[in-house]
C-alpha cells in the first residue's frame, strides 16, 4: 500500500498511528484529516490520487464516520476506496450496521502500540489480496 488515509478527531490517536505507518513501512505515504468534513473534502479534491486504504474513526466532530461511509459508497468515484473502520467502540449492533454500510474491516483501538502495528499490517496485508470484495461477516472484525 502506498497512500494511506486515517480520518480521526483525535490529535493522539493520529500522531500513534502515524509512528505505527512509519514503522511498519519505508515508503508509505499516510495523509491524515481531523474530522469528517475535512475528510469529504479531501476525497473530492483528490480523486485523482485516492488513498490505497482509508482508516475510518466513527466519533468525529461536524460529520461522524458513518455518514461518512454512506456518503463514499454511495460516490461512484470514491465508493471503490476499501475502508477500514478504526474506533474505540465495540457496539456489535454499530458493527453489523458498518458492515451492512460496506466498510471492508473493523478494528478497536487499542492502546498497546505493538498491537496497533498488527492491525494495520494485517488490515492492509488483506486489503492487498482483495481490496474490491468485503470478507464474509466473521472476518470482519480484526483482533490481534
Amino acid at each position: 500500500m502506498e497512500n494511506l488515509l486515517l480520518a480521526d478527531d483525535d490529535m493522539d490517536d493520529r500522531l500513534f498511528f502515524q509512528d505505527a505507518v512509519e514503522d511498519l513501512f519505508s515508503t508509505t505515504t499516510l495523509s491524515t484529516v481531523s474530522d469528517g468534513v475535512e475528510l469529504m473534502e479531501f476525497l473530492t479534491n483528490n480523486t485523482g490520487q485516492l488513498p490505497d486504504v482509508l482508516f475510518l474513526d466513527l466519533n468525529m466532530p461536524r460529520k461522524t464516520g458513518c455518514e461518512c461511509l454512506l456518503e463514499i459508497k454511495c460516490n461512484e468515484e470514491l465508493k471503490f476506496i476499501p475502508v477500514v473502520i478504526f474506533s474505540t467502540s465495540m457496539d456489535i449492533d454499530m458493527v453489523n450496521k458498518l458492515y451492512e454500510m460496506g466498510a471492508h474491516y473493523y478494528i478497536r483501538k487499542p492502546g498497546d502500540f505493538g498491537i496497533l502495528k498488527k492491525a494495520i499490517n494485517q488490515a492492509t496485508v488483506l486489503l492487498t489480496v482483495d481490496k474490491i470484495n468485503q470478507p464474509e461477516r466473521s472476518k470482519f472484525i480484526i483482533q490481534c
